[in-house]
């Protein structure tokens, strides 16, 4: 439920601020009588993402054998791929997303109005959707699924618990004096979900080992489970939080640990890169 609840308040709040700042910049311009369009592509892109983790889901549950071991190796590392993609843009794009986003709605407003409002809420709410889709498809299988039914309980209440306090941090930034550093709340999830797209790589080769794809070289390089082991309650929460195995291949290991290190280096250098920005004066 954990990982879920991180990805969706992350992607939630990404949304919601978009949002919210397209519907205060009709506000600016008076123009309060487009907003019903923004709503309309937003609940349309709400409504495509959930169809896409849906069937996304549904098709690995109906795969078996290789074929499933294939699917759920692939979607880990699109997810893996896409979790890295957005930290690193939303990391470039944080100081200048309510400027860019501004300029937009004002250039719609004067030009095609509904049309052009429309699209602009629906790519950006479906963009976090389709991603949060593959986020947690590929939770929902690291986690494993033995238990369908405890797993989508558990898969369905994070969801539902992280977009619903995005929402409420969402409307508290816009509609109180509630303050929340972005900057910093954007580097502690992002650090924390560069820990999840580590363990999902990690899970991706193993089920690219289990089929023969990517050879394991070591097949266990050592064995943990009598010390915390991956079925009990505490290793199941490691295993789907950071990918933990307790008798990983060495391949695993090259490909968790490979991906951390390059990734914590670029985020950091970002990270420093984004306060000397932050510092300069404006022209």
């Amino acid at each position: 439920m954990l990982p879920t609840y991180l990805l969706s308040l992350r992607e939630g709040l990404e949304a919601a601020l978009i949002i919210g700042i397209v519907l205060g910049a009709l506000q600016k311009i008076r123009r309060a009588d487009l907003a019903p369009t923004v709503w309309f592509g937003t609940f349309l892109a709400v409504f495509l993402s959930i169809l896409t983790a849906l069937f996304l889901t549904m098709l690995g549950l109906r795969l078996e054998g290789t074929a499933e071991e294939v699917y759920e190796g692939i979607t880990m590392l699109i997810a893996a791929g896409l979790l890295t993609w957005m930290i690193f843009w939303m990391s470039r794009q944080a100081r200048t997303l309510k400027a860019e986003l501004e300029a937009g709605v004002n250039k719609a407003a004067a030009g095609s109005g509904k049309a052009s409002l429309f699209w602009l809420a629906f790519i950006a709410v479906v963009r976090e959707g389709v991603e949060l889709a593959f986020f947690i498809t590929a939770a929902f299988f690291a986690g494993g699924y033995e238990d369908v039914s405890a797993n989508t309980i558990q898969t369905l209440t994070g969801v539902v618990l992280g977009l619903g306090t995005s929402i409420l941090l969402g409307w508290s930034l816009f509609a109180s004096t509630v303050r929340l550093d972005l900057r910093r709340f954007f580097q502690v999830t992002g650090f924390i979900l560069i820990l999840f797209a580590a363990g999902l790589v990690a899970h991706g080769i193993h089920e690219f080992n289990e089929v023969g794809w990517i050879p394991p070289l070591v097949e266990h390089i050592w064995d943990v489970n009598a010390v915390i082991d991956e079925t009990s309650v505490f290793g199941e929460l490691l295993k789907t939080l950071f990918g933990y195995n307790g008798n990983p291949s060495l391949t695993e290991m090259i490909g968790y640990f490979g991906y951390l290190i390059v990734v914590l280096i670029l985020f950091q250098r970002g990270t420093i890169k984004s306060k000397v920005q932050a510092a300069q004066p404006q022209t």
